[in-house]
């Protein structure tokens, strides 16, 4: 009887005491909410994301750039001497990275999925994994453009008490100390010795 389904459906789900269809559905359902799932999802749902396609096609390049010049070099390397990983994989890494951060620009308003939260486990995930490789394992690093402005700044902000107490003291009036000497009282025998002139 379709009238009575629903009520069918609800009993075979909650027929047992653990509830096993229900508990593993909502397991399910949260780890899908938790993982941000469909923002790698087009609004339909029909498939990935035109940008989730990109972004996994680059991941997929700078790990087959990493392995490719990994290949001609000796298994125990010092971790200091990936310079060709560095060397070749750098363009690849840094188009990945900056595709990286227009995704979370754009997904924080929205983005093609609809939902304006973080950006799907999934890319996140490979986006952490080539960051500590490129960082941690190849000990790649690029070198900061701000090196100068932030030393700049720093060494202004240092010098900046040595210019205020200098021109504290330049400026602030000097007042000398004029010593005053007491007047001494005169001994007691100088005193008996007038008296006694007078006398």
């Amino acid at each position: 009887n379709s009238s009575e389904s629903h009520n069918c459906a609800r009993s075979i789900l909650t027929s047992d005491r653990l509830q096993i269809v229900v508990t593993l559905a909502e397991f399910f359902n949260e780890t899908w909410e938790a993982a941000n799932c469909a923002n790698c999802l087009k609004n339909s749902s029909e498939g990935l994301s035109n940008s989730t396609v990109e972004f996994l096609d680059l991941f997929n390049k700078s790990l087959t750039c990493f392995e490719h010049n990994l290949q001609g070099q000796t298994i125990y390397l010092s971790p200091n001497n990936y310079t060709e990983v560095c060397k070749n994989c750098n363009e690849t890494y840094k188009m990945l990275n900056d595709l990286y951060n227009n995704l979370q620009s754009i997904n924080r308003q929205g983005g093609e999925s609809g939902h304006s939260t973080h950006l799907c486990i999934d890319v996140e995930d490979a986006m952490n994994i080539t960051r500590k490789l490129w960082s941690r394992t190849f000990n790649c690093s690029v070198p900061c453009s701000d090196t100068v402005p932030v030393i700049a700044v720093s060494s202004f902000i240092l010098f900046l008490p040595i210019v205020f107490y200098l021109s504290s003291f330049l400026h602030s009036t000097q007042k000398k100390r004029i010593l005053i000497l007491p007047k001494r009282i005169q001994s007691n025998a100088s005193l008996v010795n007038i008296q006694e002139k007078y006398s």
